[in-house]
């Protein structure tokens, strides 16, 4: 956990995803998971609109059985090897925690605008995890877009934006490429 504010700059670059898969307990418990996902929802949205929405998944083999009828639905001819793939995140880490985009109606603010601050509240919410000692992962997949598994976990218009799993790194976690300033960053005029 963070403790000296002066090393906040090392601190937030030493964030790194972890492989769901790779991670076991501990998690947060119920009170440090409730303070990650406060953490996580102070994040900029014009309007006040609040166009997120957290799904804690409690019942791992609910979702299990969930993703397994959603595979088997789009996948009818699909072997018992890609049914057991498909599901197998299902378990992975000791807490999933479901981020939805919400979109609300409102004739000052773009659904663009809504966008970007349910990319944020996902951000902080792997930032808040790191400040706990956890490691967290943002994933999207198949299950973020199947029919039926937004029909069973979104309400109205609401949309998954990604799976958070959260956990303890089994293993050290790597450094992906990252671009260089230089390519990606230009001054104007």
């Amino acid at each position: 956990m963070l403790n000296d504010l002066s090393s906040l700059p090392t601190y937030l670059a030493s964030r790194r995803s972890g492989k769901p898969r790779d991670m076991i307990v501990p998690g947060p418990d119920a009170a440090q998971l409730g303070v990650i996902l406060q953490i996580a929802i102070r994040t900029p949205d014009h309007g006040k609109l609040f166009p997120w929405r957290f799904v804690v998944i409690e019942d791992r083999d609910a979702f299990a059985a969930l993703l397994h009828k959603a595979f088997v639905s789009a996948n009818p001819e699909a072997r018992p090897a890609q049914i057991e793939a498909a599901i197998a995140p299902a378990h992975f880490a000791p807490t999933l925690v479901l981020l939805l985009y919400a979109p609300q109606e409102s004739p000052k603010i773009p659904l663009w605008e809504q966008q970007l601050s349910v990319g944020a509240v996902g951000m902080n919410l792997l930032h808040a995890a790191h400040a706990h000692g956890f490691v967290a992962s943002w994933i999207t997949g198949w299950t973020s877009y199947d029919p039926t598994v937004r029909d069973v976990i979104c309400e109205g218009e609401e949309q998954i934006a990604g799976l958070f799993y959260i956990g303890t790194a089994s293993q050290p976690l790597e450094e992906r490429p990252r671009p260089e300033p230089q390519n990606i960053i230009r001054h104007w005029p």
